[in-house]
């Protein structure tokens, strides 16, 4: 029977573990209906010199674009037509490793089966790639559709800079302790687009650790899965309490400014 590359490197097999956890979540909070949703992580710092030497199980597939950070780069990718709920399953049969190959323009499948990744690979790179490059420790990206987010990104009033921010850090205590950089906001644009990209990165640049994609979903980036998972659930929290006061028949009062700089003076969160 073959050898799963997760019996090679107790920390690559951890982390597989925890992306299966996380898909298990999306799945049971309805944010990841049918194949939707996209996880990717740098798994670069488990491959030792046993795993490099493994062969790769598909031909040169290209990259979409030049990515000049992630030169002999691993990841696991959720693959594409994949539900979470199978993933959360059996990771290995629902994703794969693949490696960046010397060109940085291509990449190539090593394990376990040639489990093709996500459409929206090219678009998961590039930001891998800015994060690489800012010296950033995050190696982890989550795409995910949270039913409350992308309600409101259906209201324009909530889509100017950090309007939706101001209110979900409002609505409880704790979205701005763990949620200290807001949610940044992302136009509609073609989904995996190179234009989509681009825009995510330029929100991520803005110091944005969360990303909404107006009426589709967010993007977010942590150092790993598990980080970036919880700090789409705390905003998703945010949006279902406000919502709820809305279906009462109140607008939410929130806190007011002041309370919320004192939450920043004492936990010391930026401003």
């Amino acid at each position: 029977m073959k050898t799963s590359i997760l019996e090679m490197s107790a920390g690559l097999a951890d982390t597989v573990g925890q992306v299966a956890e996380t898909a298990g979540y999306l799945w049971q909070k309805g944010w990841a209906e049918r194949n939707g949703g996209n996880i990717t992580v740098n798994v670069t710092e488990y491959i030792d010199d046993d795993i490099r030497k493994l062969p790769a199980i598909s031909p040169l597939l290209p990259a979409g674009t030049v990515l000049p950070h992630l030169k002999g780069c691993w990841f696991y990718c959720k693959g594409t037509q994949k539900r979470m709920r199978d993933l959360a399953r059996d990771p290995m049969a629902n994703g794969s490793v693949i490696r960046i190959t010397e060109d940085c323009a291509h990449y190539e499948i090593v394990a376990d089966s040639p489990v093709a990744p996500t459409s929206e690979l090219p678009s998961h790179l590039a930001v891998h790639d800015y994060l690489i490059a800012k010296g950033s420790p995050y190696r982890a990206s989550l795409h995910t559709h949270p039913i409350g987010l992308v309600a409101l990104s259906h209201c324009s009033r909530f889509l100017g800079k950090d309007v939706a921010t101001r209110l979900l850090w409002s609505m409880i205590p704790e979205t701005k302790a763990f949620c200290p950089r807001g949610l940044g906001i992302v136009p509609y644009m073609l989904p995996g687009s190179v234009e989509l990209a681009g825009a995510t990165i330029e929100a991520i640049d803005d110091d944005y650790d969360v990303v909404m994609w107006e009426k589709h979903g967010v993007f977010a980036v942590d150092t790993d899965i598990m980080s970036a998972f919880d700090q789409v659930d705390v905003l998703e929290k945010s949006a279902q309490i406000y919502i709820a006061g809305r279906n009462m028949g109140f607008e939410p009062e929130g806190m007011t400014d002041v309370q919320m700089r004192e939450i920043s003076d004492v936990f010391g969160l930026p401003k």
